[in-house]
């Protein structure tokens, strides 16, 4: 509760507004953590009022009144406690801080999602000043380990401080949401939705939606309508990186990231069978069709290492051919930027809801799996080879 200002004196009064700015300038440095700004610029601190305690001038009595966008956020707990650490670090007077929260009301909060869509403009990363890498995870067939590898290479770009984003595009055999852990559905804010945050990776899959026991029976228009929700009812913020795991194959999907995202960078994952890499090759021929760079191979399974002999269980050179092939056919160097090794452990892991190259405190193990992937990812945010 607020206690009432019994004081009469302008003196006071001037304190109290001194401490009420001050109090501000702080809270204007508390980021929402699903939208990605100020707590003030979002209208979401309603009022700040400090009276002074009777007979101790450098006493105050602060009430912080927060606006939720929506009841039940998610995530009040933490804008909260950010809040609160806010006013507690002001020093020059000794502070009684108190947060009162409620949700914004309709009408502010469907001016707040208008603003924010109307300054994003749909699809966010078609924007010439869209300073997102777009790396597109695709296969030839399935049973590479090309999901397993979208979800570790994401949470290795979060742990390297990379903000980073997931799609999940392969609608048919969605599995990001099991191998982050997800259970929840989005928050919906008004018509917009916030993508789920897990392992300090935004994901958003239709697994979240339909459920992992449905069959999702989609064609061309719909996959590609699926797609364009994804970019542009999704708030993204701005992303370093933007993973998205695509369905094995040629088919629609892969035409339709070419036209929602031209600037994305196609990543292949082949395994060193010859049988696999063959099949490889044509995932990444599509950029014959479309205006898509392919980045790279990523040779998945290279070896296995026992007792530190390394045994190449699934035969050899399967990335390489990749490379060699689609570098003649494109007419630019497709380099292949990583060999990963075959852990056995990764399977049992990664369905446990953890990427494998994460330990279980989300920081980056020590491993030759976990230093193979910050390889790959440092690579890949190198600058393009035009040669």
């Amino acid at each position: 509760m607020v206690m009432t200002d019994t004081h009469d004196g302008t003196a006071d009064r001037e304190e109290e507004v001194a401490v009420e700015k001050a109090i501000r300038a702080r809270l204007a440095k508390v980021i929402d953590p699903e939208l990605g700004r100020s707590v003030v610029e979002l209208g979401m601190i309603a009022g700040v009022r400090a009276v002074a305690v009777a007979d101790d001038p450098h006493r105050f009595d602060v009430t912080v009144h927060v606006e939720l966008t929506i009841a039940g956020c998610p995530l009040s707990r933490t804008i909260t406690d950010q809040i609160m650490g806010a006013v507690v670090s002001y020093a020059p007077a000794r502070l009684i801080p108190h947060i009162e929260v409620s949700t914004m009301s309709q009408d502010k909060l469907a001016d707040l999602v208008a603003s924010l869509k109307a300054e994003r403009r749909s699809n966010p990363f078609n924007r010439e000043t869209c300073a997102t890498r777009i790396f597109a995870i695709a296969s030839g067939k399935g049973g590479v380990g090309k999901s397993s590898v979208t979800a570790n290479l994401a949470a290795t770009f979060a742990a390297l401080g990379y903000n980073t984003a997931v799609i999940d595009a392969d609608v048919y055999g969605f599995s990001q949401p099991t191998l982050f852990g997800v259970h929840q559905q989005p928050t919906n804010v008004n018509g917009m939705l916030m993508p789920v945050v897990s392992w300090g990776v935004k994901l958003i899959s239709i697994g979240m939606f339909a459920g992992s026991d449905r069959a999702i029976l989609w064609r061309g228009p719909r996959l590609q309508r699926s797609l364009e929700q994804f970019l542009s009812d999704v708030w993204w913020g701005e992303p370093d990186v933007l993973l998205l795991d695509m369905a094995p194959g040629t088919g629609d999907m892969a035409i339709s990231v070419a036209q929602a995202l031209p600037n994305a960078e196609l990543v292949v994952v082949t395994t060193p069978q010859l049988g696999a890499s063959q099949v490889a090759v044509r995932a990444g021929l599509v950029a014959l069709q479309v205006p898509m760079r392919v980045r790279g191979v990523v040779e998945n399974m290279s070896w296995f290492d026992h007792r530190g002999e390394r045994i190449e269980l699934f035969g050899h050179g399967g990335g390489g051919r990749v490379s060699e092939q689609l570098s003649k056919d494109l007419g630019h160097p497709v380099p292949l930027v990583a060999r990963l090794p075959f852990e056995p452990a990764l399977r049992e892991i990664d369905e446990a809801g953890r990427p494998a190259v994460l330990d279980p405190s989300g920081r980056l193990a020590h491993s030759e799996l976990s230093e193979a992937f910050q390889g790959l990812a440092r690579t890949l945010m190198d600058p393009i080879d035009e040669s």
